[in-house]
């Protein structure tokens, strides 16, 4: 079926501008067939109110739950909530139950996804067996099943021989190993940030278990040749060392979390298990040197590290609540609005950090709109706010400290070649 979209404006990522074009494309082949004005006559034809048209948003990290956690999220609902936040890909985390540890795991998730029949899943597989951090698993295995990149999520590979040996494998195949940076032994199963616990008389997460962890692997990557992809940056020493490590060569993508650049332990008011997330939430200077590294350059991508959890498991006392905050579908409004409106970043490099640049960190097709390229496009309503209200996600997760935050720049059109995968009532 060809699709004709109209009435909204699409931008130019090389200088900025908004031209009020249309847009048609092909659900058979994925791709946009034509960009301009008076089209050819198509099948259907969507009419948008001046939306901005935008390449489908890719996020390098997100937890779907499934198999094992599926009272928290499914790859279906997790899908679907991604195609509502204009995502056309995710990247998903395998600290499952069983983790992706295996090939018959990862194209378990792969069909999933298919079947959910929304935004695209590209499984990110173990590192090591079971997540136990002591054997690798078969890399090569791994791969021809589909997945894009390897990480134990959720915990950091502490052996650092082990670490190494990874490195010398994956940079054989070309995958990205993702790490979650941090060093148990000084962590100690740490809730909040030195501030914050100090003041709420909890136990402290120490800064240096992920600037320690992230220096060992920068050296390790830098020895190997492999691609280092360092997972949500929250302290200053962290951005340091990978723009030092930036300057050397080495390869070496970063991101940062929507939560690590809105907020800091200053935001915490009392002992909520709504403001426990792994990284925690730093001090003001490590979110300034957060913003100033993601507004530089330094830090790649925007991740959102969608963490959903029960609302049974989140209204637990503090200690034993699980880390973890959703934000599949209010990133890029929150990032628009409080970067792009006040003047901190462009409209046109936002999109390059949530599109294009993802999509060449681990080498996906999509990131941009253009004539044979992917269909993967999303809408977005620059110009209407709502006000962010849990109640109205479709993930099944609404554990975020953004509740009752105002923003704009809802996507209200998301498709994937060509497909239409998300459509809100204001599009017709």
């Amino acid at each position: 079926m060809k699709r004709k979209i109209t009435g909204g404006r699409l931008l130019n990522l090389t200088d900025g501008s908004l031209t009020k074009t249309e847009i048609l494309v092909d659900d058979v082949s994925g791709v946009v067939l034509a960009i301009g004005d008076d089209l050819p006559v198509a099948d259907e034809v969507i009419s948008l109110q001046g939306e901005v048209l935008l390449p489908g948003f890719i996020d390098l990290h997100v937890h779907l739950r499934e198999p094992g956690f599926e009272h928290k999220e499914t790859i279906q609902s997790g899908a679907r909530a991604a195609a509502a936040g204009g995502f056309t890909k995710v990247a998903c985390m395998p600290n499952t139950n069983p983790p992706l540890d295996t090939p018959e795991l990862v194209r378990y998730v792969r069909k999933k996804a298919i079947d959910a029949g929304a935004a695209g899943v590209l499984p990110i597989a173990c590192i090591t067996k079971n997540e136990a951090g002591e054997s690798l698993t078969d890399f090569a295995a791994l791969k021809a099943a589909g997945a894009i990149a390897l990480s134990d999520d959720g915990k950091g590979v502490q052996d650092g021989g082990l670490m190494r040996e990874a490195f010398v494998q994956a940079q054989k195949l070309s995958l990205p190993i993702s790490i979650h940076a941090e060093d148990e032994s000084i962590a100690r199963d740490g809730v909040f940030n030195e501030g914050a616990a100090l003041r709420l008389g909890v136990s402290i997460q120490h800064g240096e278990s992920e600037s320690a962890m992230i220096a060992r692997d920068i050296l390790l990557a830098e020895q190997t040749g492999a691609h280092l992809h360092v997972c949500h940056v929250s302290v200053e020493p962290a951005v340091a060392l990978i723009r030092w490590a930036k300057q050397r060569g080495v390869h070496v993508t970063a991101e940062v979390t929507p939560h690590h650049l809105l907020l800091s332990e200053a935001s915490i008011d009392r002992a909520d298990p709504v403001y426990k997330v792994n990284p925690p939430l730093r001090s003001e200077t490590d979110r300034q040197a957060c913003l100033a590294g993601f507004l530089d350059g330094t830090l790649d991508v925007v991740a959102t590290d969608h963490a959903p959890h029960s609302a049974e498991e989140k209204a637990r006392p503090l200690s034993a609540a699980p880390f973890g905050m959703v934000g599949i579908e209010t990133v890029f409004p929150l990032l628009y609005t409080h970067l792009v409106e006040p003047g901190l970043m462009s409209l046109q490099e936002l999109v390059l950090r949530m599109s294009t640049k993802p999509a060449l960190a681990f080498g996906l097709s999509g990131g941009v709109i253009r004539v044979g390229g992917p269909a993967d496009i999303t809408a977005v309503d620059v110009d209407t706010t709502h006000t962010i209200d849990p109640t109205k996600f479709l993930s099944k997760g609404t554990n975020t400290p953004f509740a009752g935050w105002q923003a704009r720049g809802f996507s209200n059109l998301t498709l994937l070649q060509g497909k239409v995968i998300y459509q809100s009532r204001e599009v017709k």
